[in-house]
């Protein structure tokens, strides 16, 4: 069992949303965050005065999958969320030791489905 963590750009969430229905990824949590890259946020001049904005809005998807979900769901992540412009985001693999689903108990693979 693997976590999926992606942070993706707000306007790309649909095109992800669609990619992983495709591939029958369907079980996500998406949280909206804050943050930045190497690109530093950015710098917009206003009156004169460069002034840069650090945080960036980002979308965050958390994904469990079984393990043999884990190549589709990543291909199916980047293929909706990549634009080929600076800040098209990241994926994080995490292994994940334990899932319990709690209305029935299941742990394990049953339980992420």
């Amino acid at each position: 069992m693997k976590l999926i963590i992606a942070i993706i750009q707000p306007d790309r969430l649909e095109h992800v949303k669609e990619e992983l229905y495709k591939e029958e990824v369907n079980l996500i949590t998406v949280s909206e965050v804050l943050g930045h890259g190497r690109q530093k946020g950015v710098t917009e001049v206003y009156r004169a005065t460069k002034e840069t904005g650090n945080l960036l809005h980002k979308i965050r998807l958390e994904i469990a999958v079984n393990d043999n979900f884990v190549e589709r769901t990543k291909k199916a992540i980047i293929k909706g969320a990549k634009t080929g412009s600076t800040g098209d985001g990241k994926i994080f693999v995490l292994d994940l030791p334990e899932c319990i689903r709690i209305r029935t108990g299941e742990t394990g693979t049953n339980a992420i489905g």
